[in-house]
């Protein structure tokens, strides 16, 4: 049973780190990236739908972003869900081809968006402690209900809080590398 507890926290844990690293995909830096539009919605026949499934998008070079909608008359849709969107990206419209370009990010953005990376790697760790109080809290009530002994309950007890800083540590490797990532200029 502990066990089991340890587990589920782990796995749940390892979430949560996946999610943060899914996340941060989306902050904005110098590079072009397809996850950077992944999240934008078209309004495609009166419903919203995730760009991917009504174009296709592609990185052209290290600053630029081509979608090319499957259908001509998507074009303005997809344009005006680009506009719309809180990423400050400008499409090119050629034809059928709308073309991102990437600019250059200013020294005053970048620590902006720094700030965000370190909010999104704190809302991480919450999260990681939220899963090690429950764990805990499973833990205590199997001693209230006498399935485990006192000792069994601080071994557990050890056992997740090591889980816990490794899950952390992970988080602030992630954070780091983003930092790195968006301050190299």
């Amino acid at each position: 049973m502990l066990n089991e507890i340890k587990q589920d926290a782990k796995t749940r844990m390892g979430k949560s780190v996946d999610a943060l690293r899914h996340d941060l995909t989306k902050v904005r830096t110098g590079r072009a990236s397809t996850a950077l539009v992944d999240g934008l919605k078209v309004n495609y026949y009166g419903s919203d739908m995730p760009l991917t499934q009504v174009a296709s998008v592609a990185v052209t070079d290290a600053r630029s972003l081509t979608i090319t909608p499957w259908e001509k008359q998507m074009v303005s849709a997809v344009e005006k869900a680009i506009i719309n969107s809180d990423l400050g990206l400008t499409p090119n419209t050629a034809g059928t081809v709308i073309r991102i370009n990437m600019p250059a990010l200013t020294e005053e953005r970048r620590r902006e968006l720094t700030k965000v990376v370190h909010a999104e790697g704190e809302n991480a760790k919450v999260a990681i402690r939220n899963i090690r109080r429950d764990a805990n809290h499973q833990v205590k009530e199997l001693l209230k209900e006498k399935e485990v002994t006192e000792d069994d309950v601080r071994r557990s007890e050890d056992e997740i809080q090591k889980l816990t800083d490794s899950a952390i540590k992970d988080v602030d490797d992630v954070v780091k590398a983003k930092e790195q990532e968006l301050m190299a200029v």
